[in-house]
């Protein structure tokens, strides 16, 4: 039984509309299978875009996760922002970043620029 594709404005849509897509999952491309498989999901995705957007990282987290994640020491960090005794302030939370700090990082480390600014 095929259900009608319909926008997706609640959690119960959204339960509906998942369900439909397991049915129809591994659908060829180019089917009308294929093709409602498509369009649920780019209602699905923009439902929980809006509905469940999760917020970008505190930027202290931010750089703290690119840190471990590349293993960087804050003297590495110091190097891109210009002083390691301000990373320590920065990382105790004693300092916010800077203009310059913001555009060295995004452009040194490619931390998106909505995660480092508050």
């Amino acid at each position: 039984m095929k259900v009608t594709v319909k926008p997706i404005r609640t959690d119960a849509d959204l339960e509906e509309a998942l369900a439909e897509i397991d049915a129809i999952w591994g659908s060829e491309p180019g089917t009308s299978e294929g093709d409602r498989l498509d369009v649920l999901m780019d209602l699905v995705e923009a439902y929980e875009r809006k509905s469940h957007a999760i917020p970008p990282p505190e930027p202290v987290d931010a750089l703290r996760f690119v840190m471990d994640q590349r293993g960087l020491r804050p003297a590495d960090i110091g190097n891109i922002i210009g002083s390691t005794s301000r990373i320590y302030d920065i990382l105790a939370g004693r300092r916010g970043l800077s203009l310059r700090m913001i555009r060295a990082l995004h452009k040194e480390l490619g931390i998106p620029l909505e995660c480092l600014v508050d």
